[in-house]
């Protein structure tokens, strides 16, 4: 704690930057990890007693009651709902067949499913690019800042160099623990993502037969 003191004190504007920024960095990697964790076990929870219990309902308006109870993600429910709207007459959508109309709300509601369920994901890949760019970056930076600071003295050994660099190599250090967690966490998250987006699809063909029976 004394050499990060040290450090922080002897840092220019730039270098106490960019230690602020691997902290933000760092925080708002933890804080998306709990959440996505918390979300997509829940919803990998919810989508297989939700799908069971809607196909065993005695028609769609009771499947879409079930959901509103078993799906407190809202992922099943949109899809529902698409699969539930009747066939346009008098538009332009009309012009298409009822699979065309029954695809594309479909398709658009799957697509909105999926994307509140990828949030957050961007931002973890961000992280695990950038920050040990710029752990290196603040490195580098230490390091010339403490060799000015050297220079200016007049004096060099190897007490003298060995400090201030050896804190410098902290933002390297640093820019790794920030991108190690991110990077493993966008993995994890990518194969959970997957396997819900199976059942989605799943789900969503199995939609379109329905509304298409339905329709005739």
């Amino acid at each position: 704690m004394d050499g990060l003191q040290e450090f922080w004190s002897q840092s220019d504007a730039i270098g106490r930057s960019v230690a602020l920024l691997l902290l933000a960095m760092s925080v708002g990697t933890w804080v998306v990890i709990l959440w996505k964790a918390w979300l997509l076990r829940r919803a990998q929870r919810s989508l297989a007693q939700a799908t069971l219990a809607f196909w065993q309902a005695p028609d769609l308006a009771g499947g879409q009651e079930r959901l509103r109870s078993l799906d407190p993600e809202q992922l099943l429910a949109p899809l529902a709902a698409a699969a539930a709207q009747p066939v346009t007459r008098g538009t332009l959508e009309e012009a298409g067949s009822a699979q065309a109309q029954h695809t594309r709300r479909l398709r658009d509601a799957l697509h909105g499913v999926l994307g509140r369920l990828q949030r957050g994901q961007v931002f973890l890949a961000s992280v695990g690019a950038t920050a040990p760019f710029i752990g290196l970056f603040g490195t580098v930076w230490g390091i010339y800042h403490a060799l000015l600071g050297i220079s200016d003295a007049g004096a060099l050994s190897i007490d003298k160099v060995a400090g201030p660099v050896g804190e410098s190599l902290i933002m390297t250090a640093s820019g790794l623990a920030v991108a190690i967690p991110a990077v493993l966490a966008y993995n994890l998250f990518s194969k959970w993502l997957g396997q819900c987006e199976a059942e989605l699809e799943g789900f969503a063909r199995d939609l379109l037969d329905l509304a298409l029976r339905r329709a005739d």
